[in-house]
């Protein structure tokens, strides 16, 4: 679970377990929640990523991060935390228009690299946030001179590290305003399909007239079950010493399939592509979670 230890004490402070087992049991399912909004979404959001833009789909993503994330701080209840969290994972489908944007930005002998970099911004974010959050929450208990007793901070001791962060991606929403769109800026020709195809039929060039367009669907398919099959939930299943070897591999693995699967389709289609896959994906994290609560 990506917030584990700090789902485990909200949740105990909720009061809802009757037991300390039943603690785990209640925070796999909060963790789980918003996957399963975002296994229900990602398609719909690649899809309004292909009509309206990326760069939109991005805005409304790191808002709904800026007021769901503040909202969840302050749930008073396991529902409500709950319900935050899944609409959460509902409205934040960022990660799927990003690579669709960073695919269309970067000329193609770049585009390994900028892909490569989301993977590690977003690897970033993982190591940061669970640290962030261990140092600021509680702060009434932890730093009892700056915050007193029985105060905002007392009431709601998760705030802080989510204002923090909330704070964090109002400023980023606001950058975000000054980015270029990229949609429509390779109507025409586009030259990845005639890269993709090369690649489906064994050629060193693009422009094959007699592929058709049946036959570049099914790279981005095919790139879909492997990403499904890497390692995502591996966390679940293996040690953690095994869990680090996989976790290198994998995504190394994916990054070339995110590269192959949005060369692969046309620009209009590249966040539906990606959408399909970030809803596999999300299946499966969702399940991970829900499933080592309840063992």
């Amino acid at each position: 679970m990506k917030n584990c230890t700090g789902n485990r004490a909200q949740v105990r402070d909720f009061n809802i377990a009757k037991t300390e087992a039943d603690i785990s049991f209640y925070a796999g399912y909060v963790g789980s929640v918003y996957m399963l909004g975002r296994c229900f979404t990602s398609l719909f959001w690649g899809t309004i990523a292909d009509r309206i833009g990326r760069k939109p789909a991005i805005i409304i993503s790191i808002i709904s991060v800026v007021i769901l994330n503040t909202l969840f701080a302050l749930s008073t209840s396991f529902w409500m935390a709950v319900i935050v969290r899944f609409l959460l994972g509902c409205l934040n489908r960022l990660l799927g228009p990003v690579k669709a944007y960073t695919t269309e930005l970067l000329r193609e002998e770049h585009q390994a690299l900028g892909l490569s970099t989301v993977s590690a911004a977003w690897g970033v974010g993982l190591v940061i946030g669970p640290a962030l959050g261990g140092y600021l929450s509680q702060p009434v208990e932890k730093y009892p001179h700056i915050f007193p007793k029985d105060s905002f901070w007392d009431k709601f001791p998760y705030f802080l590290p989510s204002f923090v962060i909330s704070a964090f991606a109002f400023v980023v929403a606001i950058g975000c305003i000054w980015i270029p769109e990229t949609l429509h800026n390779h109507n025409g020709s586009d030259e990845s399909i005639d890269d993709a195809k090369a690649l489906e039929n064994g050629s060193s060039g693009g422009g094959n007239e007699n592929i058709n367009h049946t036959s570049s669907a099914k790279l981005p398919l095919h790139s879909i079950v492997v990403r499904l099959s890497t390692i995502h939930s591996a966390k679940y299943f293996f040690n953690p010493k095994e869990y680090s070897v996989c976790k290198c591999t994998s995504v190394t693995i994916t990054t070339g399939l995110i590269l192959l699967e949005n060369r692969a389709v046309e620009q209009h289609q590249r966040g539906a592509a990606n959408g399909i896959a970030m809803t596999g994906m999300s299946l499966f994290n969702a399940i991970g979670p829900a499933g080592g609560g309840t063992v």
